[in-house]
């Protein structure tokens, strides 16, 4: 999961969880994830390109923008 791209999908504020759409090549398709910030600073908006940069299974992500 670490590395991969996605787009947020429901905004993540200062922290607050949001969403985002990962694609998972191993699984042929995008998948959505519960999302925060990695390191605190202005929310990120739906449409917002982000890496993945830590993951705990089964479905939370912490992002930062891409």
């Amino acid at each position: 999961m670490i590395g991969l791209v996605g787009r947020v999908t429901g905004r993540i504020g200062a922290g607050l969880v949001g969403e985002v759409m990962v694609r998972v090549p191993e699984r042929q398709g995008s998948e959505a994830f519960l999302a925060y910030r990695a390191v605190p600073g202005e929310p990120l908006e739906s449409g917002t390109m982000v890496v993945v940069v830590d993951y705990q299974p089964p479905r939370t992500v912490y992002v930062e923008p891409y």
